[in-house]
């Protein structure tokens, strides 16, 4: 069964932000059977999932340059607070300032805090050494589009987190596409596997892939995302 979270809002968000643990806007759905959870990890490991996050991980860590620079941009109907909230825990406690996001909202309230009040404004201002991360898991509308392929003119490196949307797909620069309902892991999940891989450390090419050769990062990287995929997946039932 694919991996499920539901959707964090945006109170809990700015809850979580005043307490700094963004990682409590995770809920799950009832338990999981631990020889499943064990089937996906072996899944995605052979299918080379988990290489292609490692190396969009590495595109969006690399490709922004300065802290704010990271605009995450969702869709009017699905604005991506779980990965706005995991992105900003995994900047903090890592000290990575280029990782904090910046979520760019359709229609932000008047009233919002500060980092729940950026505009599609902020997008026209989008410039070379930033980078627009789009996270759509239905088909981008067509404004979308127009606001990616501005950003694109203007310099901004481009990725997307999608649902296989051939037409973002060809707008940006490096794109993760999530096998649909009946694939490995759920959209959410995946969402959770980018930002934890984000925050690694640049460098090994392994420590995604392969067996575990004895102590060292590589077997650190691989005991998290078993951990990840614990807490994702929901309590196991023996």
């Amino acid at each position: 069964m694919p991996l499920a979270l539901t959707r964090g809002a945006p109170a809990a968000w700015n809850a979580a932000r005043k307490r700094g643990s963004p990682d409590r806007l995770v809920r799950h759905h009832g338990a999981v059977d631990a020889n499943q959870v064990a089937m996906l990890r072996e899944a995605l490991s052979s299918t080379g999932w988990l290489e292609r996050t490692r190396e969009f991980a590495r595109a969006l860590r690399t490709s922004t340059r300065r802290p704010g620079g990271l605009l995450l941009l969702g869709t009017p109907e699905a604005e991506p607070w779980h990965l706005a909230a995991h992105l900003d825990d995994e900047s903090r406690q890592g000290g990575i300032p280029e990782l904090t996001p910046t979520l760019v909202r359709w229609r932000p309230p008047p009233d919002a805090p500060d980092h729940l009040r950026v505009g599609l404004d902020r997008l026209e201002d989008a410039r070379r050494g930033e980078t627009l991360f789009v996270v759509a898991e239905e088909t981008a509308p067509v404004p979308l589009l127009e606001r990616v392929d501005d950003a694109r003119r203007t310099g901004a490196v481009v990725l997307a987190l999608d649902g296989g949307d051939r037409e973002l797909e060809g707008l940006a620069h490096e794109t993760l596409s999530v096998p649909g309902p009946n694939g490995f892991i759920s959209f959410d999940g995946a969402q959770h596997l980018v930002s934890a891989a984000a925050a690694h450390p640049l460098g090994s090419r392994e420590e995604w892939a392969g067996p575990s050769t004895g102590r060292g990062s590589g077997r650190r990287l691989r005991e998290r995302l078993a951990r990840l995929l614990d807490t994702v997946s929901g309590p196991t039932a023996d």
